[in-house]
């Protein structure tokens, strides 16, 4: 019901959200416990549940991981969770990116980390002081 019982914290919906996305493996035992608690009381979150399981396992690399997100998206669309539906749309319009990025061992991390640092300097500079400025801080950091 959401309302606190005693000396039971409420679960708020971040913290749900975490023990839904957190790796079983790295769970405590009073959080898999909750987890759970919190999926047996509701169909509809033992789906959600199942379903963010399934859906965590896809993201490490490895061949046939695009045929099992098809599968993944079939059971999504005939599930009664419209926030997934809405995922797995997502997730289709850039198909071959979605695919790539399950299947193949590369990625662009480095490159990612390289574009997010420089633009955390131009928002330190507040645009001031040009190109030359920024080039001369990248380059010193």
């Amino acid at each position: 019901q959401g309302r606190a019982e005693g000396d039971k914290p409420v679960t708020t919906p971040q913290r749900f959200a975490r023990l839904l996305l957190t790796r079983p493996e790295n769970l405590r035992d009073k959080d898999t416990v909750l987890l759970r608690e919190l999926t047996g009381t509701c169909p509809e979150m033992n789906d959600l549940a199942s379903l963010a399981s399934k859906f965590a396992q896809l993201l490490a690399p490895a061949e046939g991981n695009d045929a099992k997100l098809t599968n993944w998206i079939t059971t999504v669309r005939t599930a009664d969770l419209p926030h997934l539906h809405s995922f797995a749309n997502g997730l289709e319009f850039d198909r071959a990116a979605v695919d790539a990025g399950l299947t193949l061992p590369y990625h662009n991390g480095r490159t990612e980390g390289v574009n997010t640092r420089t633009k955390r300097i131009m928002r330190q500079m507040h645009g001031g002081a040009g190109f030359p400025l920024l080039r001369h801080r990248i380059l010193l950091q």
